[in-house]
């Protein structure tokens, strides 16, 4: 998967990883970018999501983006947000451009300072990988994932938009997931790029979970070479499609799953409840494991809209499983061994309607497996 015009990309081995895969990779652009950004909103985000969201108020230009995983960087105090700042400066003095040019991002486990002789030497050594295939980078960034997460659009104009993303655990954002990228040659003016990235988000990545955990270092930001003129409207849609798209893959791909669960409202009030109703019931871990066992169990999907905290008429709620309604108003009669076999599939679908208004919204999870807790248990030892 190739980058769009005025970007390339490396990646490569700085021994960050206990494993020995590449964890250090950086994307270039060969001038200033337009660019929007989103970083999670928890009181514990780790140096760089704090470093980038500055910038990013600031309103300056940037050209590179430098990632390293298997060290978060994140509760490290006074000396991780120094080495943050460290790594962009070596970055910068690398690449030949301005430390405020560079953004960062670290994923991994938290609570441990970086090994910044490694990631020195890591940086010094970028120069000779340097190409334009998107891969290289986007297999850098995993941490706990099993597979890579690319998607690649062209549009009218000719225009490319490929994106990329990490995220398997530690996955309830509450802006993002844990890192999300994406590349553009269309040019798209930056006040209304800005304006309309942070509803994407929510439509997009704030809608995944896999199990309840915000990260710490959450990210998601697109950046233009702005290249190609092509019409706004059309850059936004492939924008949110490319994020939709990523977005699922995180979800298929949570740790220890077996199936892509899609949780569907519609009926709603607004938006907003919409989305909250759809994400409470796919982070359900009673429905998510219910789903693992294809258990059409629809009243925790009940109990999870009534957690939800949002409006709903009772007596006009519907709920159906893979297509199958089991719910209007009260319980309805259907074929559970039918809509259990149906549930042994890679997606689950649940539809509810809430009775309450025109707005919907989806969020995507995933199902609860023994998988998920041996990751967990064995993750730092």
């Amino acid at each position: 998967m190739l980058l769009p015009q005025g970007f390339k990309a490396a990646a490569l081995a700085a021994q960050i990883k206990p494993s020995g895969k590449p964890d250090l990779c950086v994307v270039l652009a060969d001038k200033p970018c337009v660019w929007a950004f989103a970083g999670t909103l928890s009181t514990a985000a780790a140096s760089s999501v704090t470093r980038n969201r500055d910038l990013y108020a600031s309103s300056v230009r940037v050209r590179a983006l430098l990632v390293n995983a298997g060290n978060a960087n994140a509760a490290t105090g006074k000396g991780g947000f120094a080495d943050n700042a460290e790594m962009a400066a070596r970055a910068a003095l690398e690449l030949e451009i301005k430390a405020t040019e560079v953004l960062t991002a670290s994923t991994g486990i938290i609570g441990h300072r970086l090994p910044m002789l490694k990631v020195h030497k890591g940086i010094a050594a970028l120069e000779g990988h340097f190409s334009s295939d998107l891969e290289p980078f986007s297999d850098a960034i995993l941490t706990t994932d099993l597979v890579p997460k690319r998607v690649e659009k062209v549009l009218s104009s000719g225009a490319k938009m490929v994106g990329c993303a990490k995220g398997s655990g530690m996955i309830h954002p509450n802006m993002a997931t844990m890192f999300a990228f994406v590349f553009t040659d269309a040019f798209i003016n930056e006040e209304n790029l800005r304006s309309s990235f942070q509803g994407i988000v929510n439509r997009t990545f704030n809608a995944v979970t896999v199990d309840g955990d915000t990260s710490t270092s959450d990210q998601a930001m697109v950046l233009s070479s702005a290249y190609l003129e092509t019409p706004e409207t059309e850059v936004l849609v492939a924008l949110e499609e490319v994020m939709r798209d990523l977005a699922k893959m995180i979800a298929k791909d949570g740790e220890g799953a077996s199936k892509l669960l899609t949780v569907n409202v519609t009926g709603a009030f607004d938006e907003k409840e919409a989305l909250e109703t759809a994400r409470t019931i796919a982070s359900s871990p009673l429905l998510k494991s219910a789903v693992y066992g294809n258990d059409p169990n629809w009243g925790r999907v009940i109990m999870a809209v009534g957690r939800s905290y949002t409006q709903v008429n009772y007596e006009l709620l519907e709920v159906s499983v893979q297509g199958v309604r089991v719910f209007k108003g009260a319980p309805l009669e259907y074929d559970k061994v039918a809509v259990s076999s149906a549930m042994n599939t890679g997606e689950v679908v649940f539809d509810v309607n809430l009775g309450v208004g025109e707005a919907r919204g989806t969020a995507w999870g995933c199902d609860l497996t023994e998988g998920y807790v041996q990751i967990n248990a064995e993750y730092t030892t």
